[in-house]
Order: structure tokens, then sequence, then C-alpha cells
């Protein structure tokens, strides 16, 4: 990036913090960062939003300059961080532009209590408890904005993080790379399915994952509850990571081929929505406790 251009986002950012529209960027913005752009721009042009969650829009200005500057293979989750940070921004926002209504009601509520002293009483009653009722639905939804807003705080945090991952890894080798982008995709995959992967270990530029004979009904290819578990789980980490492959590795007992329990994970994978092109499914021996079954996934 040039020196001008490097200068001409450190002004948008800096106007952003004085509250002011940010300035448009160079030519090279993607149609991603022009239309996040559109949104803090729309917030700002909003008379009842505009002076609400400075912090939150700058934070979001700087993740869509960082989408701008990622390079390709960042470029997916730089996109997803600049999108959460404007979503931030907003529901800030408008949380900010709630609690500031409500606290005006709360003062109108206290004028008109004190008009209502001199005037008919019952009258005065009667509009004290419809915006009683009216302030007690806006703290409602004040509070419900609030959680909201706590919400995705923490949800700023793991993308904080994330960034900042992200960020040390820039110069980092291309195995270090694809570690972290799987520990990504591990979590998705257990948020997603809700259980746990089984155990892993990295090999090259493959993840290992090992299923023990607990995976497996005794004496069969059929697999148990756990094991059906643990494929649920494989499932989302394949289809969080789109693009690999994975080489399904059987070991078998006296009455159980190796491959037949190699080709019924394929199967149950298959069935579950992976695509068979992906698969492969091979005899490797005889299965122990702790292995019956490898999943080598390369990344």
């Amino acid at each position: 990036m040039s020196a001008l251009n490097r200068r001409h986002r450190h002004l948008a950012l800096l106007l952003a913090l004085a509250g002011v529209a940010a300035v448009p960027l160079a030519a090279r913005e993607s149609p991603e960062a022009t239309q996040l752009n559109q949104q803090l721009a729309a917030l700002q042009a909003n008379p009842d939003l505009r002076e609400m969650a400075p912090y939150e829009r700058v934070q979001a200005q700087q993740a869509i300059v960082a989408l701008d500057d990622a390079r390709r293979r960042d470029r997916e989750r730089a996109l997803f961080i600049a999108q959460r940070r404007v979503e931030i921004a907003e529901v800030a926002a408008r949380t900010a532009y709630a609690q500031q209504q409500l606290h005006q009601l709360d003062r109108l509520r206290g004028d008109l209590l004190v008009e209502a002293s001199q005037r008919d009483a019952a009258r005065a009653r009667q509009e004290a408890e419809r915006m009683r009722i009216q302030a007690q639905i806006q703290a409602e939804e004040a509070e419900r904005l609030r959680q909201s807003a706590e919400a995705e705080s923490l949800a700023r945090q793991d993308v904080e993080a994330t960034l900042t991952t992200v960020t040390g890894q820039q110069t980092a080798k291309l195995s270090a790379a694809k570690q972290k982008d799987a520990k990504l995709a591990r979590e998705e995959a257990e948020l997603m399915s809700g259980a746990k992967l089984p155990p892993s270990k990295f090999d090259g530029d493959s993840e290992v994952f090992t299923l023990g004979a607990s995976a497996f009904q005794s004496g069969t290819a059929k697999l148990s509850a756990s094991g059906k578990t643990s494929l649920s789980a494989l499932t989302a980490y394949l289809q969080a990571t789109p693009k690999a492959k994975a080489r399904i590795e059987g070991y078998g007992e006296a009455n159980v081929p190796a491959q037949k329990r190699a080709d019924a994970v394929r199967d149950a994978l298959v069935a579950a929505g992976i695509p068979k092109s992906r698969l492969s499914a091979v005899a490797k021996g005889n299965a122990s406790k702790s292995r019956a079954l490898v999943l080598r996934v390369a990344l």
C-alpha cells in the first residue's frame, strides 16, 4: 500500500474518532468494504444515532481498513470480523439511543407528576400511570438491547482475539497458519454439532483424529452411540473445511475386517452430506483399545 493510501486511511480513522463521517477510501476498496462503509455512513446520517457509540464505530472502521489490507487467504476471516464490528456498532448506537430516550421519558414523567399536582388529581394519576407503563416498556426494550450488546461484546472479544492471532500469523510459516485455521474450524465444528471432536494431532499438513474401540459396537463395524457423536462432530469439522480431503483408515478385529469399518465411516459421512469425492477409505491393520479408526484430514 502507498504512503498516500496509508495517510488517507489514518485520516479516515481520525475523523471517525472526532464523530465525523469517514472520508471515502482509495479506489481499490472492495465491494464488501464499500457496503460496510455505507452502513457506517447510514449511522452517521441518522440524526438520532450520529453521536452514539463512537468507539464501536471507530473499531468498525478499523476492521474495514483491515479487510482491504488482508491477504487473499485471510479475507474471509477479515470480512467476518468487519461485519461483526459493524453490527456491534449498530447495536451499540441503538442501545445508547434507547437509553437516552428512556432517561428523557423518566425526566418527562417527573415533570408530568409535578404538573399533575397542580391539576386534577385523578387525571394526573392516569397520565402518570400511562407514562409509567410506557417507561417500563422502554426499560424492557433497553434491557433487551443491553443484553444483546453484552452478547455482541463477548463476540467482539472473541473476534479481537482471533484478529490478534491472525496479525501474528502474517509472517508465520504456512503450516502454522493451517494449524490455526484448523483450530478455528474445530471450535466451529464443536459449536455447531454440540459434540467434542476426537483427540487429534498434526502430521505435516494433515490433522489426524483417532477413534478408540468404544466408537464401534463390540465385534462389529457398526458405530456405537459415542462413535455417532464423534462422527457428528467430524462431519461438522469437514463442513467447516470445505477444501480439505479425508483419508479414513480402518483397524479390524478377528471377525471385523478393517476395510469394513473404514467403509462404514465413509458411508456415514456421505449420508451426512460430505461429498464422496473428498473421502477415501483404506484398511490399515489390527485394532487396539485406543485405536480402531483414524481420520486424516489434509488441510
